[in-house]
Formats: C-alpha cells, structure tokens, sequence
C-alpha cells in the first residue's frame, strides 16, 4: 500500500472486489476507535465514491437518527404481537453498546453516523444493507437448544448489567470482531450456532443485499461503492460478494424465521391434555381429590405468576391480573399470562414521554428497569410470564404426587 493510501486507510483494514461493472471498496471498522470514524470521513472526501453502504439495517438506522423513534412504540401492540422478549433482548444490546461508548468516551455507532453524515454532505445514495436485527435474534434463538436458548439469554442480561469496565481482550476482540458476538462472547464459543447466525448469515446477507443496490453497472461507467461495516464481517462479506448466487434467492432464504421444532409444538399441548387429564382421573376418584388438584394448579401457578408481576414493580391490579390470568392461560397455547399482566401494567400506568426519552438511558442500569414505565411493562410482562411458566412445572409435579 502506498504513502497516499496508507493516510486514506489509516490502520483500517480493507478489501477490494469488483463485480458486475461494479467496485466494492470494503472499509473494515472496530467499535471502540474513533479512528474508523475519521478514516470513514476521508473516504468519503477523498475516494469518489458513488455510494456508500453501511452494516445498519432500517430498524437500527430510524434508532440512530430519529432521537424519539421510541415515542412511536406502541406498548399495547408490542405486547399483543409476542414481541415482549425481543423488545427486551433489543434494549440490552443497546444498553451494552451505550456502555461501550461510556467507557471509551465515544459515541454508539460513531462510525456509521459519519458515514450517514458524509453521504448526505455529498449526496451520496445510503443503503441499509444489514439484515433486521429481530430476525438476527429470531434465527439465533431457533437454532439453539432450549437450554442455550436461556444461556443466551442470561448472558445478554448479564452484559447489560454488569458495571465492570471492558478489559484489554474484549477490546481486542472488539477492534477485529463483532458487537452482537462480543456480548455473548463467553457462551459462544460453545455454540457455532451463534457464528452461523450472527456473522456468517450476515456476512452472506449484506453481500447480496450490495448486488441487489448496484448491479449490474452501467459497462460504459464503472460504479464504485464504499461499504462501511465491522471488521469481524470483513472476509465473510468479501468472500461472498464473489458467490455465483441470486442475491435475491439469498435475501428471502436469510429473512425466513426458522418455524419452532417439533417438540416445542407439542410440549404446550402435552401439558394442557396432561393437566386436563389430571383434573379428570381425579373427580373420578372423588370430588375432593378433583376439587384438591384444581385448587392446586390455580394456587401454585397464580401465586408464581403474581409473585414474578410483584418483583417487577407491578400494579396491584397487575398483581391480581396475574394471579387470575396464569391458571387459565397455562391451558391456552395461544396466549401468555403476561400478554394480559403487561397490557393491564400499561393501561394503569400509561407511559409518558420522558419514560420513551429516557428508555435507552434508564436501561442501562438495574433500577432503571423499575424507574422507567416502558421498561417496567416490559419488565412484568417477563416476570409474571416466567412464574407462570414454572408454576406451570411445579403444579404439574404437585398433581401427579396427589394423584401416585
């Protein structure tokens, strides 16, 4: 590389590829450097690009420019749709990058808010070429089993709220990786799954999302475009832009939701017509043993369930949706206690603006999931949804001893 390059560059790794009339310069960024921000803003002063693309998909790229993107959310659907979950793995994710940037007195996404800022003084054409980050999550969570599902979780969770300062691997890992492995970075070494869905989808993803932007060229006017994402996704992205497959064969085969297994199809259904079956062997035997094993599943499932809504800071009248709710929808598999437990916690407790202001902030430590109306809905949403589930586990086992 010469003298001229080299100061264009900087210590930014980088990759050339041409395809279809098309030149792909592909600038690799580490998260925790405010040089991949500085080296973004000469290339695009300097380079003559046509284009500039960036690892950001729609949903992240209206996060990072519309400040009060969250004031739209509305709790009620989120809740309703199932999204619970994903909205509070979405938040600590966030929460973690903010920690990140803290630390390193950096913006989140420097980087990428340069190369938005630079297209628009340029009047370049942005494109969002990474895959939507729910999907990401979705196909994650499916490919793993249900005990590393809950290690993920967990490990995200952690992530979130753990005050300690990054320390000198995970900020090489950071410089050469990717934000999302990082946080699970010490799951995923037991689990492919998470670089499968992670990084190489990713990586296969964004290159045929590039091919669908900007091929084929004008032959008579060659195009050239910088594309702007982690350095982790550097290799994978280069190697697949060369594929000979359809990018739009690869994009929708990417966005699919891998449909749940089979057995965690059943297991809901095995335990409604186990349950069920319960009552009935018992009021066979004599009303009481019935009545015993009924008071026994409302007792034990409604208690955990309240008992989840309480630790989160419920409402009493969330509290008491709970304790009602739980026993009835643990015998429906198309409804959770805390879709009812949730959207009662927010038509009591409406969220208000400053709550959406601040929801980023807040949850980047624990008592502002408590002090925060968003993140508490969605806190006993999750809480009273868990109690439920156990109390589910737990009555199961308790009848079964009535009933032996």
């Amino acid at each position: 590389m010469n003298t001229e390059k080299e100061e264009l560059y900087g210590d930014e790794p980088v990759r050339h590829v041409s395809r279809g009339g098309v030149e792909y310069t592909l600038l690799g960024t580490a998260h925790v450097s405010r040089t991949s921000a500085e080296a973004v803003r000469r290339l695009i002063e300097h380079g003559s690009f046509d284009a500039v693309a960036i690892e950001l998909c729609p949903a992240r790229h209206k996060a990072m420019t519309e400040q009060d993107s969250w004031r739209d959310m509305n709790l009620f659907q989120v809740i309703r749709q199932g999204k619970g979950g994903m909205m509070i793995a979405s938040l600590a994710l966030a929460a973690y990058q903010r920690r990140i940037a803290k630390q390193f007195g950096i913006e989140p996404g420097a980087e990428m808010k340069a190369a938005m800022d630079m297209a628009a003084s340029f009047n370049l054409p942005l494109q969002l070429v990474d895959r939507d980050v729910g999907i990401t999550l979705r196909r994650t969570s499916r490919s793993l089993s249900w005990w590393k599902r809950w290690v993920m979780f967990n490990g995200l969770i952690m992530s979130m709220l753990s005050r300690q300062d990054i320390d000198e691997d995970d900020i090489e890992r950071l410089k050469h990786g990717d934000l999302l492995t990082e946080t699970f970075s010490e799951f995923s070494e037991n689990a492919p799954e998470l670089y499968e869905s992670l990084i190489a989808e990713r990586d296969r993803f964004m290159a045929a999302r590039l091919r669908q932007e900007n091929e084929p060229a004008d032959p008579g006017s060659p195009r050239r475009v910088l594309v702007v994402l982690g350095a982790g996704h550097l290799e994978g992205t280069a190697q697949a832009l060369e594929d000979a497959a359809q990018p739009q064969e690869t994009v929708d085969s990417l966005n699919q939701t891998p449909p749940p297994s089979r057995l965690l199809k059943i297991i809901p259904v095995a335990i409604i017509v186990l349950v069920l079956l319960g009552f009935l062997i018992g009021f066979s035997r004599s009303p009481e043993l019935g009545w015993s094993l009924v008071v026994t599943w409302v007792l034990i499932n409604g208690v955990l369930s309240a008992l989840g809504a309480l630790i989160a800071g419920g409402h009493p009248l969330s509290v008491a949706s709970a304790m009602v709710a739980a026993p009835i929808t643990s015998l429906n598999p198309t409804i959770g206690a805390g879709m009812v437990v949730g959207a009662v916690e927010a038509s009591i407790r409406k969220p208000r603006v400053g709550d959406f202001d601040s929801l980023r902030d807040d949850v980047g430590r624990l008592s502002g999931w408590w002090k925060n109306r968003v993140a508490r809905v969605l806190l006993v949403f999750f809480l009273s949804n868990l109690g439920s589930a156990i109390g589910t586990w737990v009555a199961g086992l308790s009848m079964i001893k009535q009933l032996m």
